[in-house]
């Protein structure tokens, strides 16, 4: 099969495969992908085709060409005794319960595999992370190099060898032109490096940016990650999953999307254990993630506007005004104002403040008002002529290299991508309210400005739906958690991911269990990290002015980039 295949191919029907709407048959793609399957697994979430390290793009390309898989959601890599292995995680943007896992094994002595980048450009930084990380090469890879921590480091953080102690000594390095070798030998070149960051305010955290200028536009863009690198999948994997996990999610996106967070971890770990979640937290979960959401969105929107004209004193601050408000009944909520530690395994961990009544008509005067001012931001941003003049068709991000860039959250549907978790792959109480996902179909900053905008009010529907719930729930129902073991055990070889509809995108865990209570490999999918690789697509070409509203546009957050 030739590695060249036009994106125009990417996506087939599905009775190409026999394959019906909710449901793989799994037996069919085993037909399809033929010899190139040598053992198949069960995980919980879906079916894992084991393959060949040697044959890793054939079998991806007939699952994304054939079969339609065209999203690459996560790429995990783990270290066993015996063996070293990638699992690629595929899902189909129209159907996201339609999933299959392709594992592919490699030995201890040469962990080489073939690289998944030809096939899913999203697999770039994935794989790039597992080199650094685990140790696993990934042959025809277009940039093997070390992605989060130095390339002096010595070791793999999360390899069995890897004991903590290696002498480790950072040396300081000239940066280099990326496009030198193009323009070896002209002394006419206009070509200049420049560094962007790490410590600049329009990189939103420590992010670096390796720049080449043409002139004034933006020839080539590298974003340099890992300044805040805290080995958060490697904390996760030394506690328990009943009680020592929880508190980790609050500091991923450690802006506002804490219980969103949580609740990611807490659908991995309650499906993995097979625990039940009363219908009453689930109510009081989808509420105060949907607060959360609007928080996060807020503080997009507001620094937006600071990054494109520099409003500080009007639209940073009425950002800052309205995400306070929300601040307030969350801290009503959960006694915390960032770090919540709210979710449990179960449920959550107590009930609404007392008196309900004053905490309902917080809610409500909150969700009453933002109509109103809802209104200011459009008059003083949409409507503002300096703000569409930088955002409309700046940082320009078509469907395709959105999916191929595993692209989620409001960036994918600021192309016109209709991919949302809450729907598409229900949890929670989402599938019993009455409330509609935001797209747009302008491809560019302004496009995800606005998708943010509407997704606020979007939200807002969801949490007055959930006050009326709450409000009439009988008092002896409201059950808060359901029964959950102290210690819980899940069976040995217990693989699991589960995801969220992030404030960002998709939030998913990968969890693999060893039989005792913690897990033996706890993996992050982060939609900041697979968001930031499409950066470069939008800005070449661009102006700086440009690229720094792109990157704005992303709403990212460092800490959930590096993990």
């Amino acid at each position: 099969m030739s590695l060249e295949e036009p994106e125009s191919d990417i996506l087939a029907t599905e009775e190409q495969v026999g394959v019906s709407e909710g449901e793989v048959d799994y037996d069919e793609l085993a037909a399809l992908l033929g010899d190139t399957v040598i053992d198949r697994e069960r995980h919980v979430n879906a079916e894992g085709f084991v393959v060949r390290p040697d044959e890793v793009q054939d079998a991806l390309f007939a699952l994304r060409n054939e079969a339609g898989f065209d999203h690459c959601s996560c790429v995990t890599a783990q270290e066993y005794d015996d063996r070293y292995e990638s699992i690629y995680h595929l899902k189909k943007y129209d159907d996201p319960t339609q999933e299959v896992s392709v594992v592919v094994p490699t030995s201890k002595d040469d962990p080489v595999s073939q690289s998944a980048e030809p096939v899913y450009r999203t697999a770039d930084w994935h794989e790039r992370e597992a080199y650094d990380l685990v140790g696993i090469d990934y042959e025809g890879h277009p940039d093997m190099r070390r992605i989060l921590l130095p390339e002096t480091w010595q070791g793999h953080p999360l390899s069995q060898d890897f004991s903590g102690e290696e002498p480790q000594v950072v040396t300081l390095r000239e940066h280099a032109n990326p496009l030198q070798e193009d323009h070896r030998g002209q002394d006419d070149t206009d070509t200049m490096f420049l560094n962007i960051g790490p410590h600049h305010p329009a990189t939103h955290g420590v992010l670096h940016i390796e720049t080449v200028l043409d002139g004034e536009q933006v020839a080539d863009l590298d974003p340099d990650i890992g300044y805040l690198h805290r080995c958060e999948e490697q904390m996760c994997q030394q506690g328990t999953y009943r009680h020592q996990i929880m508190p980790y999610p609050d500091r991923w996106d450690y802006i506002s999307a804490g219980i969103l967070n949580e609740w990611a971890y807490a659908r991995a770990a309650e499906d993995l254990a097979d625990i039940e979640v009363p219908e009453y937290a689930q109510v009081v979960r989808t509420m105060s993630a949907e607060l959360c959401r609007i928080a996060s969105h807020m503080l997009a929107v507001s620094t937006f506007a600071l990054d494109i004209y520099g409003d500080f004193t009007a639209l940073f601050m009425y950002g800052i005004r309205d995400r306070e408000a929300v601040q307030n009944i969350l801290e009503d909520l959960t006694g915390q104002r960032l770090m919540f530690n709210y979710l449990r395994l179960g449920g959550v961990a107590w009930d609404l403040p007392e008196p309900r009544e004053e905490f309902f008509e917080k809610i409500r005067d909150f969700v009453d008002e933002l109509p109103e001012r809802l209104a200011e931001y459009h008059d003083m941003m949409t409507s503002n002529e300096i703000l569409q003049m930088r955002t409309v068709d700046t940082g320009v991000l078509p469907p395709e290299e959105a999916k191929s860039y595993g692209a989620t959250g409001p960036v994918a549907r600021g192309s016109g991508i209709d991919y949302d978790l809450r729907r598409d792959d229900p949890y929670g109480y989402y599938d019993q309210l009455d409330w509609d996902v935001v797209t747009e179909d302008g491809c560019d900053n302004f496009a995800r400005l606005l998708v943010r905008l509407r997704e606020v009010e979007e939200s807002a529907r969801i949490i007055e739906q959930c006050v009326d719930l709450l409000e009439d729930w009988p008092e002896d129902e409201r059950e808060i958690q359901s029964n959950v073991p102290r210690t819980l055990r899940p069976d040995p070889d217990t693989e699991i991911y589960r995801a969220v509809e992030g404030a960002k995108g998709e939030l998913g865990i990968y969890m693999r269990s060893d039989g005792t209570d913690k897990p033996a490999r706890f993996k992050i999918r982060s939609p900041c990290f697979s968001n930031l690789q499409t950066l470069p697509v939008m800005s070449e070409g661009e102006y700086i002015p440009d690229m720094i509203a792109s990157l704005g546009s992303l709403d990212i957050v460092l800490g959930e980039v590096d993990r």
